[in-house]
């Protein structure tokens, strides 16, 4: 029988792919005529199944340290829209959290109720930048001191 018989055979007895057979001394395995024999040259150690080749986890891990470190997310490796990032949401609520800090603290040299005006604003998306709020800030008060 042929060698390519031989491993299509012992490929069927062992539950695996041809391609995970290994003969070891071809002259032994082309004297087998039947399956039996086949079965016999697994047994003795002639025919061999090699081992499955998985697929390593290591460099998968050594990336996640990595992303847990603060690398590998630039703006190159970003995929899905900006929001996707960031929710707009959170982008708000840090924009307006910055310029509401920044309110509270030129509270007190602002007259009337600019702070609260500027505050309702803020919320409103009125500025982009505390700069602009700064600005607003200082057009608007009548003192013209107010940062």
């Amino acid at each position: 029988m042929g060698l390519v018989t031989i491993k299509r055979l012992a490929a069927g007895l062992l539950k695996c792919g041809t391609s995970r057979i290994r003969i070891l001394d071809a002259k032994k395995a082309e004297e087998a005529l039947t399956r039996e024999d086949a079965r016999r040259l697994i047994k003795e150690g002639v025919v061999v199944k090699i081992p499955e080749q998985g697929v390593g986890r290591g460099k998968a891990k050594r990336k996640h340290v990595r992303k847990q470190l603060g690398r590998r997310r630039g703006v190159g490796s970003r995929k899905g829209t900006p929001n996707a990032v960031q929710s707009l949401k959170e982008k708000w609520m840090q924009k307006v959290r910055g310029q509401r800090r920044l309110l509270k603290s030129t509270k007190s040299r602002l007259d009337g109720g600019l702070y609260r005006k500027a505050y309702r604003m803020a919320k409103g998306s009125a500025f982009r930048t505390k700069k602009q709020l700064v600005a607003f800030l200082e057009e608007t008060s009548s003192k013209g001191e107010a940062k």
